[in-house]
């Protein structure tokens, strides 16, 4: 089987994986929805905002009337409706939120006012609709304020709220069992020896699978038995999703593809170029599709979010998964052998504009994995990159 490129086993996940043609629907509370995938098109339940409102604190006045003087005749604040309109040489103070008066066309800021007494002058330049959201600007009665198909986020759940939806129906999650192997792996209630580790990769996958709209079940750990390998694999495999770490190496007690060959498994792809994470497996087996993901933590939760997070992604209703990433400065010189893609632990700063690579000891070093907030993407084409230079991460 040839070895592919980043991405062209991405690109052969995304062609194989389509979100299904009929998927079940449920209702959930807003509390619940974080994370689902909404399963029908959510409309506005009127004009937003259904009245001209300030994005400003300052003085509501005319434009025509600039640069004053102008005589200062009350108050607007927040949650109430203006008594008055604006009358030719007055104005009138307005909070940030409040309903824009009858006759007023222009907010200034309070910083670009002097006052003297209840009179007041602006060197700002006549602007009208400057600081003024009108009725309707940002959303009308009946528009889709939140598509079908779309991850729900806090952003969703403010819509939602604003709206005044208190439920929503969200596409059934897809249920992906997870399956960690070796005999040098043991469960986390259990004091490992000095050969073994506790199974930390089923427990973050399971994190990530809820994260993108997945219901994990965790399966016991397989131990390296070809038979108890292919039973727990048979089992995994009536679920929507099968993840297993470990086993795809190559090494003698490697079963993961011994045993799904025996259960009649098509590979799409079982090694890719890229690090960590060489020997990823894609395929499917009885209906179902199913990642044989590297067993070291950092090689597990980086092909996790670069391959299988797209499977999960469309089988949950989201058409189109896209990886997050972000353009930054290096913080220091980088010299690599191309030919491989890196995904390397990183620490954006200085709000995201710069990004240092993280010393780390080789795909097991879980303390460099939490001290880092991104990988940063190092391109298989190029050689190196001097400090400064623009490079790409791939945002968590």
């Amino acid at each position: 089987m040839a070895t592919l490129s980043f991405a062209e086993a991405r690109q052969q996940v995304l062609d194989r994986v389509q979100v299904p043609t009929s998927i079940p629907r449920e209702t959930v509370w807003l509390s619940d929805a974080a994370g689902r995938v909404n399963a029908t098109a959510i409309h506005s339940d009127r004009d937003m905002p259904p009245l001209p409102r300030s994005l400003r604190d300052g003085f509501a006045l005319r434009s025509i009337d600039l640069p004053g003087p102008l005589q200062v005749t009350g108050e607007i604040r927040a949650g109430q409706l203006p008594t008055q309109p604006i009358h030719p040489g007055t104005t009138m103070a307005i909070m940030t939120g409040a309903v824009i008066p009858e006759g007023c066309d222009q907010v200034v800021m309070k910083e670009h006012v002097s006052a003297s007494n209840s009179t007041l002058t602006s060197d700002r330049a006549a602007l009208s609709g400057e600081w003024i959201s009108p009725a309707g600007s940002m959303a009308r009665q009946g528009d889709i304020v939140i598509p079908a198909g779309r991850r729900i986020d806090a952003s969703a759940i403010a819509m939602l709220a604003t709206i005044g939806q208190s439920q929503i129906q969200v596409n059934r999650q897809p249920v992906v069992r997870i399956l960690a192997t070796g005999d040098e792996v043991v469960d986390i209630a259990r004091k490992p020896n000095e050969t073994q580790v506790r199974n930390s990769n089923s427990w973050a996958l399971a994190t990530d699978v809820r994260r993108f709209g997945g219901r994990p079940e965790i399966l016991p750990i397989a131990p390296d038995q070809e038979q108890i390998t292919r039973d727990l694999i048979a089992y995994g495999l009536e679920a929507d999703l099968l993840l297993i770490s470990g086993g795809v190496s190559a090494g003698e007690y490697d079963f993961v593809e011994v045993a799904l060959a025996n259960l009649g498994a098509s590979f799409f792809f079982d090694r890719v170029t890229i690090q960590p994470g060489q020997p990823t497996v894609f395929g499917q087996a009885k209906g179902t599709f199913f990642f044989g993901l590297p067993g070291n933590p950092l090689s597990t939760m980086v092909t996790f979010r670069i391959f299988a997070e797209a499977a999960l992604s469309r089988l949950a209703g989201i058409e189109t998964p896209d990886l997050l990433f972000h353009t930054a400065t290096i913080q220091h010189s980088y010299k690599h052998k191309p030919g491989l893609t890196r995904f390397l632990p990183g620490l954006l700063s200085n709000h995201g504009q710069h990004v240092e690579i993280l010393p780390w000891q080789g795909s097991g070093d879980i303390p460099a994995l939490v001290r880092a907030n991104c990988f940063v993407t190092v391109d298989a084409r190029k050689e190196a990159w001097q400090a400064g230079d623009p490079i790409q991460v791939l945002l968590p």
